[in-house]
């Protein structure tokens, strides 16, 4: 079986395709039983956005970069309020839907590997910042984010507290950081490559965000504990 399917990204394609999926897309985990994903969730439109998502969106400002922009729900609403903004996602597919759905700036690749560029506002929304992995890496990218901000900058993230998880499916808590989860794709007969996501405590992410010299505030929480950050490097 090839495990190097960008499979997230041929479900997306699909669904944009089509509006609907040749088979339900699958999210294997580390805590349980496999989710089917709701593909709709990354085509969503302004009324469909949460209040959570409102607010960062009109927190944004200067020079954009939504970064794991998805099928650009949040770049193509940031674009028609004029913005000057950039969507930056790993997969090609997602690229490619990017550009198709009309935004004007359309980057593939990393954002560890992002340089020479600079940005007021990094958006990273729907728990983005899980892209970090584990704990370590997210130190490494808060430190690689402070070489992509303008001096007024700001990091702008959701994430949320998922302890509950363990004590719902009643499963052993894990040797590392109990928010570093282990996920796996699956559409239509085909498993993605394996990836990690992070979600952070607000506890966890203070301290983090301190020791590596960030001004920290908790501007929204919501009644799932996924709650808003907004970020700046310490001056």
């Amino acid at each position: 079986m090839n495990t190097h399917r960008d499979v997230y990204g041929e479900a997306l394609y699909d669904y944009y395709q089509h509006e609907k999926l040749a088979a339900p897309l699958l999210l294997h985990n580390s805590y349980g039983e496999a989710e089917e994903m709701p593909i709709e969730v990354f085509f969503k439109e302004e009324e469909d956005f949460p209040e959570l998502e409102f607010i960062a969106l009109s927190l944004c400002d200067g020079k954009i970069l939504d970064v794991g922009a998805g099928a650009g729900a949040h770049a193509l609403y940031l674009q028609q309020k004029d913005f000057d903004v950039t969507a930056l996602d790993l997969s090609a597919t997602s690229c490619h839907i990017l550009q198709q759905r009309g935004i004007q700036k359309v980057l593939q690749g990393d954002i560890f590997e992002l340089k020479d560029q600079k940005y007021d506002t990094l958006l990273f929304l729907m728990n983005g910042i899980g892209l970090a992995g584990t704990v370590e890496r997210f130190k490494k990218l808060l430190a690689h984010c402070k070489t992509l901000l303008t001096d007024k900058g700001q990091l702008l993230f959701d994430s949320s507290d998922i302890s509950y998880l363990y004590e719902d499916f009643g499963i052993p808590k894990p040797s590392h950081y109990l928010g570093e989860i282990s996920y796996q794709y699956e559409y239509n007969g085909q498993r993605g490559t394996p990836f990690r996501w992070l979600y952070l405590d607000q506890g966890t992410l203070i301290k983090i965000a301190h020791e590596e010299g960030w001004v920290v505030q908790i501007l929204f929480e919501d009644e799932s504990d996924q709650y808003l950050v907004r970020m700046e490097p310490k001056k």
